[in-house]
């Protein structure tokens, strides 16, 4: 099944969308909410008048000695209630009792409750023949206070208020389609003036050479982007670093190789030109065998180092028993330590014991034990007069809650002014005689610096001769490993 791939998001269309979206949105909202206002203001000027036929009409009203109510309407006051072109007018009177004493008998009479005083008038909406219209009514008070009152009421269509709000709407609403497009307009050339400054960089780092890794210019970019710049900047000068190691690796792993290699060669040579003589051809090719081993140890510490020096990868860890890894390193390098005649011991935490755990990556453990063992017995001289010592120590600190890796020896030692410089890659201590690719303690201490560890190096006794060496390493212990019982 074939997926599609997600369509690259456009920065300049998402905001634009954002500023649009809600001016479009807010448009229509704005048109109703116009129309509402538009109602409102139409139907004030109408209600005043109404109101004012009203109270004309109760004038009108007087009520008779025997208690009858009467209601004069002039001619020429029906004929002015009549005379509009564009709404109908109903007027309507009602009696003490309810009864119509004039006008249309199709208006409902007007509510009456508590609240409502004699003279004060009310607006409400009715039907009239199916037909919307506003309605104006109020009751009059014709005897004492308690009496019946009378109700009088004047109704009207709502064509002038419809066509009054539809003016009001057209005033305001026709400036805005002229305006909308033109708002649309400024957001579109504002956003892509104020986008530019990114199409800038863009251009400045399109022109840049492949080799120019010096950082960007954020004077010249918005305060928005320079964050993404520094950021840009802090990658630069980490690529810069690390091209500048990996040149200087390859430049110094060129260099450990020639050796080796011109010795197989000349050795090659030799057993080729004096290939009658068997002694010499068997001594050639012990050299090539050893020359090959030089190479092939060589190799090998350069890819522990690359493995150990993959800062792009996360690491992954796990429980590991630390004392199982160190003794079965010491084993590994026991053949070696009885050729060179050196005493190779352990002390400290035995396998499996919960005090001995730590977390970490087992092959990269392994392999820093490895190289701090097999360095310590390749660089102590062993003697009848003074036999080599080698001792691998797994000490606990349960107050520090840190478990500290000792490998001591009592060779000739590090002087102090060496003791930093023996961790960079290829740097062998002067005055050591034995042969080596210089990688060890460059492979260690990357693999300390991985696991957050502490590494030391500190002369092993007071001997000026022969002070030795005891490197140190103290790693996080666990507080209580899963799975170990206590």
């Amino acid at each position: 099944m074939i997926g599609f791939k997600r369509a690259q998001r456009s920065l300049f269309g998402e905001i634009l969308d954002w500023m649009l979206t809600p001016l479009l949105l807010v448009w229509p909202v704005s048109l109703v909410l116009t129309w509402l206002v538009a109602q409102t203001i139409a139907d004030k000027p109408f209600d005043r008048a109404l109101g004012y036929n009203v109270q004309a009409l109760a004038q009108l009203v007087t009520l008779m000695p025997d208690n009858k109510v009467q209601f004069n309407l002039p001619r020429q006051a029906r004929e002015l209630l009549r005379a509009d072109d564009a709404d109908q007018i109903y007027y309507q009177v009602l009696g003490l009792k309810g009864e119509l004493i004039s006008g249309d008998k199709d208006l409902a009479a007007p509510p009456l409750s508590s609240h409502t005083y004699f003279g004060e008038i009310t607006l409400r909406d009715e039907e009239v023949r199916g037909v919307r219209v506003r309605v104006a009514s109020t009751w009059v008070n014709l005897g004492p206070a308690g009496t019946p009152q009378v109700a009088v009421q004047v109704a009207e269509t709502r064509d002038k208020r419809s066509v009054l709000a539809a003016e009001i709407i057209k005033g305001v609403m026709l400036p805005q389609f002229v305006i909308l497009p033109l708002a649309v307009l400024l957001v579109w050339l504002a956003l892509a003036r104020g986008l530019k400054p990114l199409n800038q960089l863009e251009s400045r780092i399109r022109a840049r050479k492949p080799d120019d890794l010096s950082a960007l210019d954020d004077s010249t970019v918005p305060q928005e982007v320079v964050p993404l710049v520094m950021a840009v900047n802090d990658l630069l000068e980490r690529l810069k670093d690390s091209m500048a190691t990996q040149k200087r690796f390859l430049a110094d792993a060129a260099h450990q190789l020639k050796t080796p290699l011109a010795g197989l060669r000349m050795q090659a040579d030799l057993a080729l030109r004096d290939s009658s003589d068997t002694e010499l051809l068997k001594h050639s090719l012990v050299q090539i065998g050893r020359a090959s081993m030089r190479a092939t140890h060589t190799v090998n510490q350069l890819l522990a180092l690359a493995r150990a020096d993959a800062g792009g990868t996360v690491l992954a860890k796990t429980q590991c028993d630390l004392a199982a890894l160190v003794l079965e390193v010491v084993q590994d390098l026991v053949p070696k330590a009885l050729d060179k005649k050196i005493d190779l011991g352990y002390e400290g935490v035995e396998s499996g014991d919960p005090a001995g755990y730590v977390e970490g990556n087992a092959t990269l453990l392994k392999e820093l034990v490895r190289n701090l063992v097999d360095n310590a017995v390749h660089y102590t001289p062993s003697t009848p007069q003074r036999p080599g010592v080698v001792t691998i120590r797994l000490l606990p600190d349960t107050l520090g809650k840190t478990l500290m890796l000792e490998v001591e020896d009592n060779g000739p030692g590090i002087a102090l002014a060496e003791r930093d410089l023996v961790f960079q890659p290829f740097y062998r201590a002067l005055g050591s005689n034995a042969d080596g690719s210089g990688l060890g303690l460059a492979i260690v201490q990357e693999i300390a610096h991985k696991h957050d560890s502490e590494l030391s190096v500190n002369a092993a006794s007071s001997d000026a001769s022969m002070p030795g060496v005891l490197f140190g390493v103290r790693f996080q212990a666990l507080a209580m490993p899963k799975g170990i019982a206590a």
